[in-house]
C-alpha cells in the first residue's frame, strides 16, 4: 500500500500569510554566508541545510488522506485537500473511488463539493462512514444557500454503507475495521490490513483510558500496526487547558503509539494556530519524549502535504 498526504490540518484551512513567507525568507537570509553564494552548487548545498520550516512547510489543507493498492483506490476524510487529490492524485483508470469517513464536523466533508472528479458521470463511488445518515449529511453541506449546486449534479453512481465496530469488511485484497473514538458528536478510526501490513487512520481523537484496554473492538484495529497517521494537535498545556474538545497532545500518540506496538507514527490534524517552526519544535518534543521513555525505536514524523509513504 501507498499513502499520499493531501490534507493535514485540524478545523480549518490555513494558507501561509505574507509575514510568515517574509520570515521564512529572513530566517534563510540570515544563515548565509559568502561561501553559500559562490555558484549553483554551493546555493544548493546551503538549501539543502535549512530546516524543513524554513525551506518548506506543512501544509494548511484539512483532512485527507489517500491509499493506492494496485488499482484499488481508497480515499480518507474530504476536507479540503480531496481538492488537491482530484487535481493532482494518484486517480484510478476505472474511475472507481472508495472513500470513507471518520466523522462528518466540517473540516472533514468540506472539499468534497470540490472534488471535480464528482461530477464526472463515469466517475463510481462507494462512500462508507459508521452513521446512520451519511447520505443526508453530506447533501446538507451543498443546500441553497451553502453553496451553488447541490449533491445531484454528482455522478449517479454513488452507493453509501454503514460500517460496524467488530465487523470486517474487504475491499479487494484489503480488509478493512473501524473503532468509536472519543471526540464530541463520535469520530472513527479505520485500520487497512494487506499483505500483512497495516496501517491506521486514527484523526480527531482524545486519547482516553478506554483506548489503551486490549479488546475485540480496539485490537483488531491498532495493535501491531506498521503506520498510524494520529491525532496529535496539542502540547500537553494546551490539552489539559481544552479537556473534552477531542483532540490529543503528542505526548499521548507516542503513548498510545507504545500500548499497540506501532512501528511508525504520523502526528496529524495540526493546530491551526501553529506556525511551521512550532510544529517543527513539537516533532523534536515528540522524539525527545520517546527517547525518555526509552521507545526511541518509533519512526516519529509530521504529516506534511505531498508526503508519499508505503506500507
Amino acid at each position: 500500500m501507498k499513502v499520499y498526504f493531501w490534507g493535514v490540518r485540524g478545523s480549518l484551512p490555513t494558507p501561509l500569510l505574507p509575514q510568515q513567507i517574509q520570515s521564512k525568507i529572513m530566517a534563510a537570509i540570515q544563515r548565509i554566508t559568502p561561501s553559500d553564494i559562490t555558484d549553483e552548487e554551493s546555493r544548493a548545498k546551503f538549501i539543502a541545510t535549512l530546516p524543513s520550516w524554513i525551506f518548506g512547510t506543512t501544509g494548511g489543507n484539512t483532512a485527507c488522506i489517500e491509499i493506492k493498492n494496485n488499482d484499488t483506490e481508497i480515499i480518507l476524510d474530504a476536507g479540503t485537500g480531496i481538492s488537491v487529490l482530484g487535481k493532482k492524485g494518484h486517480l484510478p483508470k476505472n474511475k472507481h473511488y472508495n472513500l470513507f469517513i471518520s466523522h462528518f464536523h466540517w473540516d472533514h466533508i468540506q472539499g468534497f463539493p470540490f472534488f471535480d472528479v464528482a461530477y464526472d458521470p463515469n466517475s463510481s463511488f462507494d462512500i462508507y462512514s459508521a452513521f446512520d445518515n451519511t447520505e443526508e449529511y453530506l447533501r446538507k453541506q451543498m443546500l441553497p444557500p451553502y453553496y451553488p449546486v447541490t449533491f445531484d449534479s454528482f455522478t449517479k453512481k454513488i452507493a453509501f454503507h454503514k460500517i460496524k465496530e467488530s465487523s470486517t469488511i474487504t475491499i479487494d485484497s484489503i480488509s478493512i475495521n473501524a473503532c468509536k473514538m472519543s471526540h464530541p458528536g463520535n469520530s472513527f478510526s479505520y485500520s487497512f490490513e494487506c499483505d500483512g501490513k497495516k496501517f491506521v487512520y486514527a484523526t480527531d481523537v482524545e486519547l482516553k483510558a478506554k483506548d489503551f484496554v486490549k479488546d475485540e473492538k480496539t485490537k483488531p484495529v491498532f495493535n501491531n500496526a506498521d503506520c498510524i497517521i494520529l491525532d496529535s494537535q496539542y502540547t500537553v498545556e494546551e490539552a489539559y487547558k481544552k479537556e473534552n474538545w477531542g483532540h490529543s497532545a503528542f505526548c499521548y500518540a507516542i503513548d498510545f503509539a507504545v500500548f499497540w506496538n506501532i512501528k511508525n507514527v504520523y502526528l496529524f490534524h495540526h493546530e491551526i494556530s501553529y506556525d511551521d517552526k512550532k510544529l517543527n519544535s513539537i516533532l523534536q518534543a515528540a522524539r525527545w519524549y520517546a527517547q525518555y521513555i526509552n521507545h526511541s525505536d518509533i519512526k516519529i514524523n509530521l504529516a506534511i502535504e505531498g508526503q508519499e509513504v508505503t506500507i
